[in-house]
């Protein structure tokens, strides 16, 4: 049984998962995201029918900042509510089971290309930490490298975003903006993984609103 068995019990209700640790100056940070249960649970939540401004952020502020307390944390941080920002993408990096992908985007060993980090729950003490996972690049094929119709991704030539925007305003878009980025559903790891196509949609909108 891991040291982070129980943190992960207490997530699953509210549709994240743990998606690493590490060690960061005498203390372990528990890396939070979104799993495949997040969707119903988040379109079930006030924030998600209020009509405010960053309903995701607020939701997980609120439902993350409870884990912190249920789960003795001394505090939680998240990737948004900068400057300064919370180095999430170094974190992720150095928890060993995040990498960087063919297109340049993380890439998780669960969520694949899916990979949406929420949050962390900070812990005083350095708790014991599973064994870094398995770059699943390293036996993929890469079929994320060729599925975006404008070849807007390359982990060599950075993200071409308004090539990404001006197809998005085509007919031919709809499919990236209905069912999510290409690049990201071709990943097997991701194709596995199991998001509501509807929260991918979701964050389509707020990247590309029409």
């Amino acid at each position: 049984m891991s040291a982070l068995d129980p943190l992960a019990v207490q997530a699953a209700p509210h549709g994240l998962i743990v998606m690493g640790a590490l060690h960061e100056d005498a203390q372990t940070l528990v890396l939070l995201g979104t799993g495949p249960g997040f969707w119903p649970v988040f379109t079930a939540s006030t924030e998600h029918a209020d009509g405010a401004p960053d309903p995701v952020d607020r939701w997980s502020t609120r439902v993350i900042g409870a884990l912190a307390v249920q789960a003795g944390a001394a505090r939680a941080v998240f990737p948004f509510g900068g400057p300064p920002h919370a180095p999430f993408l170094a974190w992720a990096k150095a928890s060993g089971r995040a990498w960087s992908s063919p297109v340049g985007m993380l890439v998780h060993d669960r969520a694949g290309l899916m990979i949406s980090y929420r949050g962390g729950l900070v812990f005083d003490g350095l708790l014991p930490l599973p064994e870094p996972a398995r770059k699943p690049c390293d036996t993929c094929a890469a079929p994320c490298a060729t599925a975006c119709p404008v070849d807007a991704l390359d982990a060599g030539r950075g993200y071409d975003v308004a090539a990404c925007h001006a197809f998005l305003d085509t007919a031919a878009g709809q499919d990236c903006l209905t069912q999510g980025c290409r690049a990201r559903r071709a990943c097997p790891v991701s194709q596995a993984f199991g998001r509501d196509p509807a929260q991918s949609a979701f964050h389509m909108k707020a990247f590309h609103p029409s």
